[in-house]
């Protein structure tokens, strides 16, 4: 089955995505024990649109995360944007963010360093040939800081490390990071869950705030099905059987 959004054109279209991962291996030539996690999933997710995903654990919606990105390979066809993707082929155009915003920022580095460093990575400013601007430590800089604003920060926040964020601080610094690459899509994978309800409102907020002004489509995937309700255009429940509800 497949659940087609009515809020406008796809940039995620889906089909029949299957993922298996090896939970038991009984050495080099013995048999292996195989877990499905998706099997032949099917789903459109619609540009702009802000789409929750919820379910137990154990029911694939990570997983479903991680074939979108590229970070594991799968079977089936996933298009983005209107490209069909390579499975385990990573796409800057759909970033993520994680659940516990302090295990993904290195403590040894400054908020204005992490933020800089996925520019120095993919050097999206450095490469006039693809249309880009130089990419000077200075310009770096300056994305930064308006990156900072963005999120909710103040730009001096540039000079603190993540020992001196609050929770709520670290993942908006992880948030701002995730759109350096100005992507089309941000998946947040339970990335309210850390934090306490007050932080957690506002980082929802701050989702919403972003799919207005930047035009993003957001993935939200929650085991709190409150706070996909209170976001999400529409929710998809996985589990033994996948509903979508709008």
């Amino acid at each position: 089955m497949t659940e087609t959004s009515e809020t406008g054109t796809p940039i995620i279209i889906i089909r029949n995505l299957t993922k298996s991962y090896v939970s038991r291996n009984y050495g080099f030539f013995g048999n292996k024990d195989i877990t499905p996690v998706l099997h032949n999933f099917n789903l459109d997710i619609a540009a702009g649109e802000i789409f929750g995903i919820s379910g137990e654990s154990g029911c694939g919606k990570s997983t479903l995360a991680r074939c979108i990105t590229g970070l594991v390979d799968y079977e089936g066809d996933i298009t983005i944007d209107g490209r069909l993707q390579q499975p385990g082929n990573i796409n800057p155009a759909a970033q993520m963010i994680f659940q516990d915003p302090g295990a993904s920022l290195s403590p040894t580095k400054k908020a204005g360093w992490l933020m800089e460093e996925p520019l120095v990575i993919h050097r999206r400013l450095s490469n006039k040939a693809r249309g880009t601007s130089n990419g000077t430590a200075v310009e770096r800089a300056r994305k930064a800081d308006e990156m900072l604003v963005r999120v909710g920060l103040d730009p001096l926040y540039r000079n603190r490390r993540v020992h001196e964020l609050s929770g709520g601080q670290k993942q908006r610094v992880c948030i701002g990071r995730a759109l350096m690459l100005e992507p089309k899509i941000l998946i947040a994978d339970e990335a309210i869950s850390s934090l306490d309800v007050s932080a957690g409102a506002q980082i929802l907020n701050l989702f919403r705030e972003l799919r207005d002004s930047l035009g993003l489509t957001i993935i939200f995937i929650s085991h709190d099905r409150n706070a996909a309700d209170y976001l999400c255009d529409r929710v998809v429940v996985m589990g033994s059987a996948v509903s979508i509800q709008k």
